[in-house]
């Protein structure tokens, strides 16, 4: 498989600050992939590096098999579609006109902007000012505009920060299509229990290190993450169930009929055999894995601080 961008030993430094270090991952085709961490962990260092924009002080960068930074950087850079965290459009520009401006800069043809916009539902909207567009409109704008030309590889930057619940869940599905139609995309966000549904593989930043990246089987795997079963049982027998467990299993969540319960994954059989055992007080149990936010904390409370 042809990869379609990769970071390959990527460490880069701003004077005595280190914002990416012995950084090495690889974009597939056809693959969504998240880039997550807190602010200053050094994912938008990453999008820099793919940009062009810098370049790493050790390692190497490639987007489509050309360094984005060297002298062929603008044959990398037209493989690139991006969307940045605050997207600034001129206002007095249609989106008809702002998509022509851009389609120019691209160096592509016009015909296809009609289609961009209603691609991302904005056909209705197209010969209006850009300054009486919503934020989630100006979002699906700056969407667009990262579609001119086909690229290879889309690179989305915070893509729902502002945006209320029905933008952000326009802004995912969006990224489903696109996912579905065999794109490229890699996302830095922080939504981390929104993205979780809409991406192949995580990436995990943190203090500019690379700490996990992979599947979400992988990544729970990888994390050793706990197991959580959600028990109903018949009212008032929770105690009685409670006292059937394990002293390491633990109860983070209980009512008069229900029990949350969570343990090492290891003795998440043993404790399945112990309920089963109790018909006449278990009523169902339902086996939830670790979403993403949960396996980023237990993720990032392994690593070490820096000495």
């Amino acid at each position: 498989m042809i990869t379609i961008a990769e970071w390959r030993n990527v460490t880069k430094r701003y004077g005595s600050v280190t914002a990416a270090q012995d950084v090495t991952l690889e974009l597939e085709p056809g693959e969504a992939t998240a880039l997550v961490g807190h602010n200053g962990a050094g994912k938008t260092t990453l999008i820099k590096l793919l940009l062009g924009l810098i370049r790493p002080d050790e390692g190497s960068v490639r987007v489509a098999g050309v360094d984005p930074a060297g002298a062929r950087g603008a044959e990398a850079r037209r493989a690139l579609g991006f969307l940045p965290e605050n997207v600034a459009f001129h206002g007095a520009m249609t989106g008809t006109e702002l998509l022509a401006f851009y389609a120019r800069l691209k160096r592509q043809p016009q015909a296809n902007n009609r289609e961009l916009l209603e691609r991302v539902g904005l056909s209705h909207a197209a010969d209006r000012r850009v300054s009486t567009y919503s934020k989630g409109m100006r979002q699906r704008l700056g969407i667009a505009q990262a579609l001119i030309g086909v690229p290879k590889l889309l690179l989305f930057d915070e893509p729902t920060s502002g945006l209320d619940p029905a933008s952000r869940a326009d802004v995912f599905a969006l990224i489903d299509t696109l996912r579905k139609g065999g794109a490229t995309v890699l996302v830095s966000t922080h939504a981390l229990a929104e993205i979780e549904q809409h991406v192949d593989r995580v990436a995990i930043m943190h203090r500019s290190r690379l700490i996990a990246a992979g599947t979400m089987a992988e990544l729970r795997r990888g994390a050793e993450a706990d197991a959580r079963l959600r028990v109903r049982v018949v009212p008032c027998s929770t105690g009685r169930v409670l006292k059937q467990l394990p002293e390491i299993v633990r109860c983070v969540q209980r009512s008069d009929a229900e029990l949350v319960l969570m343990m090492p994954a290891g003795l998440k059989m043993d404790v399945l055999r112990v309920l089963l055992a109790m018909p006449e007080v278990v009523l169902d149990v339902e086996v939830t894995a670790p979403g993403l936010q949960q396996l980023y904390g237990q993720l990032v409370d392994t690593v070490e601080d820096p000495a």
